[in-house]
């Protein structure tokens, strides 16, 4: 097992598995309405973005996020630069939590979530119905708000567990 820690190619993967799996993630438009289940939906990319360039920027650039909001575009068919328009905000609300926070605070972050969470569907929802003049249906947002912001805390567990094992030691 130590000998797979050493190779450069395995640490490598590791450290960019974050971005892996958003890219993945847009590619796929993973959605539980698969299970024919009105209205059960989150938005598995908000809560990947706000957890990874809240808690460790490293392994999620900004660059590939802007690219994955490009695919997301493309996948689900809205206006070109909506979605990296919204992933860079969520960005910018983590940077300045990131700075102004002395000590992460497991609540803390839970309600700045809710707050990104009106504000980016807010503002996408203005420009989906406003500027574009595209059919949107606001319930189906407020439940997706809702639910993404419920299932943070098991997404926060598993992506603890998850940075736990592609930190990178002092000593590599």
């Amino acid at each position: 097992m130590s000998s797979l820690e050493k190779n450069s190619f395995i640490r490598s993967i590791k450290f960019y598995l974050p971005g892996l799996i958003l890219i993945f993630s847009v590619l796929n438009e993973f959605d539980l309405n698969y299970l024919k289940i009105e209205y059960f939906s989150f938005n598995f990319v908000y809560i990947l973005i706000f957890y990874w360039t809240l808690k460790n920027p490293l392994h999620l650039s900004y660059g590939v996020i802007f690219l994955a909001g490009l695919v997301n575009d493309v996948v689900i068919g809205t206006p070109i630069g909506l979605s990296s328009f919204c992933y860079l905000l969520i960005c910018t609300v983590t940077a300045y939590l990131r700075n102004i926070t002395l000590t992460p605070n497991f609540i803390n972050d839970w309600i700045t979530l809710l707050f990104t969470l009106l504000l980016v569907n807010s503002i996408e929802v203005i420009f989906l119905d406003l500027i574009f003049s595209i059919k949107v249906n606001y319930t189906r947002y407020f439940v997706v708000t809702g639910f993404t912001f419920l299932f943070y805390p098991i997404f926060m567990l598993i992506f603890n567990s998850l940075e736990k094992k592609i930190r990178i030691r002092k000593n590599d």
